[in-house]
């Protein structure tokens, strides 16, 4: 949804200034913290000096990452509820989208605050048994693929 937005304003940008939206994709997908180079911090802070519509997009990722750190279903519910306001008051097509398919999931990003199970362990889980799989290729015994899987996570 950023890079969307990005380029429907490099498209409206005058021609002087397009310069500052080139290579700027993954200035605005990447953390404020974790630019590091002095001359992306530069262009990051050209571009939303320049671009009033992107840097309201940075203020509302930014807003959007504080969603997780709700523990109360309510106050949560009111976060985000603000937040696609927000996001549907500035008149941009993808962030109307985003905001849309983030009130369709609501109650799956709610159920948040009641579990706050992350997916980290089982997508690693995931992986280890594609690379058993991968390794194992030819075998035709799902025994022996089955022990090799309780094998890698015996400890």
């Amino acid at each position: 949804m950023i890079d969307t937005v990005r380029n429907s304003e490099y498209r409206k940008a005058q021609k002087e200034h397009k310069a500052v939206y080139k290579g700027a994709k993954y200035l605005l997908l990447k953390n404020r913290r974790n630019v590091r180079r002095r001359s992306h911090r530069r262009q990051l802070k050209e571009l939303l000096a320049l671009n009033e519509v992107i840097s309201t997009v940075m203020i509302l990722k930014e807003k959007l990452k504080l969603l997780w750190s709700y523990r109360s279903r309510t106050w949560a519910a009111k976060a985000l509820d603000q937040w696609c306001a927000l996001a549907r008051s500035l008149k941009q097509k993808a962030l109307s989208a985003f905001a849309n398919m983030l009130q369709r999931h609501r109650y799956g990003i709610l159920n948040h605050c009641d579990y706050p199970i992350h997916t980290g362990k089982l997508e690693g889980v995931n992986n280890k048994i594609k690379v058993i799989k991968r390794k194992a290729y030819g075998f035709h015994d799902l025994r022996y693929f089955t022990l090799k899987i309780y094998q890698a996570f015996a400890n």
